[in-house]
């Protein structure tokens, strides 16, 4: 499909569609003005579609420095009467839930949507965090599609009910959901044109400190007021049709929202079992009385949701608030697990404990694929082959064997991106993570608490998006550590996403490039080098001043990502087998994907190698040289 019929679909048009791609769509129909967003995984399709999109849709998109920021520049927007959308992952909501909280109390004049990502299962994330807390945290409504479709409608819906209610409202999906495909019919298309000469059509901020100023004075009557309308909004998710049953007068009931309602749908209808569902598109505020009358009629209820039980402790309430004679079954009693994400045979071995459809002898599919893997050699994943962090890894562990020192005496401090991977041995150079920015934070933490050199690992998108403030508190506090920021030119995990360290915005327009060398020196810092990561030997040599020094010392390695679209690609590396030794440090020591040894030989795999030379540098007897 042409990304552009999102914006040039008629009504009535039908594309196959990918999760993503259908919320855009959703919000073309909607009418939005104002986009921003961090990119991570499973949203980032998106971002890279509206970065496309945006100038033909009339909407302005950028990406923001971290999530935070992206959630203020929608409310501000919606403040100011347009329809704005920001959306991120899981854990995007923890950077921007101080604003997010408040936007609950402040309220919203246009229409404003938060799509959250959730990752159960962890496929690209260091969570399974479940955002359906944080709607229950601020009190505002959410929406959980199933299929790619619903995506697109409730997207739309949503700044609808955001209007209505003058609340923010969050729609959550899934790594599945998000990366699904699937039909789906567009709808209408809301005009948001403007008259003035940007592409956007701009607002007007109506000043009242009241509404918008959350001090103390304010702030208790802005709660009043929240509650008031998530009572009034309960009402409307008891009659919602995102909320519908499916098959009647059965003894066994069952209640699903998400993606876990496909699994659940699929073993019911496969094995024909007598249990009716209830689907929960709109799952908060809770529709009580539209739970209440579905389980009037059943004895017994599964609930099948990923991750956290909420919608099982709601149903727990709506039971004993009641007075219902039903049994609930679900994550607390063991009938499902309580953590990762579903598929169809868990659902339906969890269904089994209570109905007992299924023979013993029988082996799920789940189950084979769990033989299957213990079968198959486990790979873990690799730095791309011409990476720049590889050759930054290598050089900092050769200078801390020149001086002397042991793995114990280095603590690594790593960060959120592909430089995690410096996990793997040989490297071995990740000791500890908590979240995006957090190498600076825990390098602080570290210098004061232990005897042990610290060397911390951000990326150049990482460190806008919140490693400049702890290096200014490490300046301020005079901690001690080496910082590399490995500047490789994009956002590379999430996509090739721009940040502002490249002179190119969200929209593909000319933007100032901000110096991180420059940043750095204005926190404070006064050792601080860039340096070329290829030159093994510059490398060594800034590593040994860096770790000498009793201060917050900045290394930045700055070489492009091997993967961005349009870098010339250089002549692979050739082998001279005559000069090789078979000593095996290019492939023990720098682990580069490109170098193998089969049959007892060195190998060059000239479709990965990219040429970058540091095997070269490696190699101490001319077994390896530049393929020009």
């Amino acid at each position: 499909m042409n990304l552009k019929e999102l914006v040039t679909g008629a009504a009535g048009e039908k594309q196959f569609l990918l999760g993503n791609e259908a919320a855009v769509r959703g919000l073309i129909e909607a009418g939005i003005s104002i986009a921003a967003t961090y990119p991570g995984t499973p949203s980032s399709e998106i971002g890279n579609v509206l970065s496309v999109l945006a100038k033909d849709a009339n909407i302005y998109f950028e990406f923001s420095t971290n999530e935070k920021v992206a959630m203020e520049v929608a409310a501000t927007a919606a403040a100011s009467g347009l329809r704005s959308f920001t959306f991120m992952k899981h854990v995007g909501m923890n950077v921007a839930a101080d604003s997010f909280m408040t936007t609950a109390y402040s309220g919203v004049n246009g229409g404003m949507v938060i799509l959250s990502a959730d990752d159960p299962s962890l496929f690209s994330s260091q969570n399974e965090q479940d955002t359906r807390n944080y709607a229950k945290l601020a009190n505002v409504p959410i929406l959980e599609p199933s299929n790619c479709q619903e995506v697109k409608d409730m997207v739309k819906y949503a700044f609808d009910l955001s209007e209505q209610f003058n609340l923010p409202v969050i729609v959550r999906t899934t790594t599945r959901v998000s990366h699904m495909r699937g039909v789906v019919e567009f709808g209408d298309v809301k005009d948001n044109s403007s008259n003035c000469d940007d592409h956007w059509k701009r607002g007007h901020f109506n000043k009242d400190p009241s509404q918008y100023v959350p001090v103390p004075a304010f702030a208790g009557d802005m709660h009043v007021k929240l509650w008031d309308k998530i009572h009034k909004i309960e009402d409307v998710s008891n009659k919602s049709d995102f909320n519908c049953e499916i098959g009647s007068d059965k003894k066994y009931g069952l209640i699903a929202s998400s993606s876990a309602f496909n699994y659940a749908h699929d073993v019911v209808k496969f094995n024909d079992l007598d249990i009716k569902i209830l689907k929960l598109g709109f799952s908060y505020p809770f529709p009580q009385d539209k739970v209440a009358e579905f389980l009037n009629d059943v004895d017994e209820v599964f609930i099948v949701e990923e991750v956290d039980p909420i919608i099982e402790r709601d149903t727990l309430v709506c039971v004993a608030s009641k007075n219902l004679n039903v049994q609930v079954h679900g994550k607390l009693d063991g009938t499902f697990p309580i953590y990762h994400e579903f598929n169809s045979d868990i659902v339906a071995d969890g269904l089994n404990k209570v109905l007992n459809f299924k023979e013993d002898k029988e082996i799920s599919f789940s189950q084979s694929l769990e033989k299957l893997s213990e079968d198959i050699p486990s790979r873990a994943p690799v730095l791309c082959a011409g990476c720049p962090h590889r050759a930054m890894y290598y050089g900092i562990n050769v200078a801390i064997e020149e001086l002397g020192l042991t793995p114990n005496d280095v603590v690594f401090a790593s960060d959120i991106g592909c430089y995690t991977l410096g996990i793997n041995p040989p490297y071995n150079a990740a000791d500890y993570l908590l979240s995006m920015g957090s190498s600076v934070g825990d390098g602080c933490g570290f210098s004061v608490s232990t005897d042990q050199k610290v060397a911390n690992f951000i990326g150049d998108s990482t460190f806008f998006h919140s490693g400049i403030s702890p290096l200014i508190n490490a300046v301020h506090n005079k901690h001690n550590f080496v910082l590399t920021v490995l500047d490789n030119r994009i956002t590379a995990m999430t996509g090739g996403q721009p940040n502002p360290g490249i002179p190119v915005d969200g929209m593909g327009d000319e933007a100032p490039e901000v110096s991180i060398r420059k940043l750095a020196l204005a926190c404070g810092c006064d050792y601080v080098r860039v340096i070329n990561p290829f030159n093994l030997e510059q490398v060594v040599k800034t590593y040994k001043e860096a770790f000498e020094r009793n201060d917050a010392a900045v290394i930045i390695s700055k070489a492009p990502c091997t993967l961005i679209k349009g870098l010339t690609r250089k002549p692979p590396v050739k082998l001279v087998e005559s000069n090789c030794n078979n000593c095996d440090k290019c492939v023990s020591e720098l682990a580069c994907p490109a170098i193998s040894k089969i049959n007892g030989k060195i190998t060059i795999d000239e479709a990965q190698c990219d040429g970058c030379s540091a095997c070269i540098q490696v190699c101490k007897y001319g077994a390896l040289e530049d393929g020009r």
